[in-house]
């Protein structure tokens, strides 16, 4: 069947929370409790370990099978308007990201600010100075902005719309 990627993350996230579950149940039916003159078999929970072993690996082989094609599909198809692939885009946003915080913090320093509390006593005065145009520091992060919006805004849109096919 053709999935578009966020119907394929829909999928992924259910058999993620599909394997959780199976985990959880492994965990409280794989060993129990009994104190000493109780009925062993009376108190044994219901737990098949061959078929849970067996959910398991066909759980994680479904999530295998998905998100090789998801791969696939994501280094082989362009970003429309872009000269990347989706793939590429992906590591480009947090990348974009870190480079707005980081011009996010330097365009709010001062060009010149007092260090204080560096000497206890005496007339010398610190001063911090920026070795950088905080002007140029609120260009690039505006670019920066802008940039990060508009390949965000065409990865939501390309995630919407183009389809990918899996086999369920």
């Amino acid at each position: 069947m053709k999935y578009t990627s966020s119907e394929v993350a829909k999928i992924l996230r259910r058999l993620n929370e599909e394997h959780d579950t199976l985990i959880g149940q492994e965990n409280l039916g794989s060993t129990f409790l009994v104190a000493s003159g109780e009925d062993v078999e009376s108190l044994r929970p219901e737990y098949d370990y061959a078929q849970m072993q067996q959910a398991l690996k066909e759980n994680e082989a479904k999530v295998r099978r998905i998100k090789h094609a998801l791969n696939v599909f994501n280094s082989t198809h362009k970003l429309p308007g872009y000269d990347i692939t989706v793939d590429e885009a992906l590591v480009l946003i947090p990348q974009l990201s870190a480079r707005k915080a980081r011009l996010g913090s330097m365009r709010s320093n001062l060009p010149k600010t007092r260090e204080r509390g560096m000497h206890t006593g005496g007339n010398i005065i610190d001063y911090r100075l920026t070795n950088y145009d905080p002007k140029d520091a609120q260009r690039d992060f505006d670019e920066t902005s802008a940039e990060l919006a508009a390949i965000q805004t065409a990865l939501d849109l390309f995630n919407t719309t183009e389809k990918l096919e899996i086999e369920l």
